[in-house]
């Protein structure tokens, strides 16, 4: 079985930072994208920043030079640095992780690229 398990979320004002986790288990698969995707009240889930087995990363434009997404297979955790947040990062952060991905062939649509695997969410609340 597998399972992804978010933590770090939390509010903060807007410039501040936070440090998503996802620690995940029973993953094996040696060709696979993870993902972070957010959703917030009354809106739909969309992709935030993606990384592969090979390490190769993909940002939405709305985060990009402020997110960065990494992975330690050590601790089988993939992070997510959230830099300079804004209001309007106040979302529920979810990971997700897919098979048979790579991200130059991934979009950052929850429902595309076999995203199968999702972990509860943490949430990011950001004041201005």
């Amino acid at each position: 079985q597998v399972q992804l398990v978010e933590s770090g979320g939390g509010s903060v004002q807007s410039g501040g930072s936070l440090r998503l986790s996802c620690v995940v288990s029973g993953y094996t698969s040696s060709n696979y994208c993870m993902g972070w995707f957010r959703q917030a009240p009354g809106k739909e889930r969309v992709g935030v920043a993606l990384i592969d087995s090979d390490g190769s990363t993909k940002y939405a434009n709305s985060v990009k030079r402020r997110f960065t997404i990494s992975q330690d297979n050590a601790k089988n955790t993939l992070y997510l640095q959230m830099n300079n947040l804004k209001p309007e990062d106040t979302a529920m952060y979810y990971c997700a992780a897919a098979d048979g991905c790579t991200v130059v062939a991934a979009t950052f649509d929850p429902g595309a690229n076999g995203f199968g695997y999702w972990g509860q969410g943490t949430q990011v609340t950001v004041s201005s």
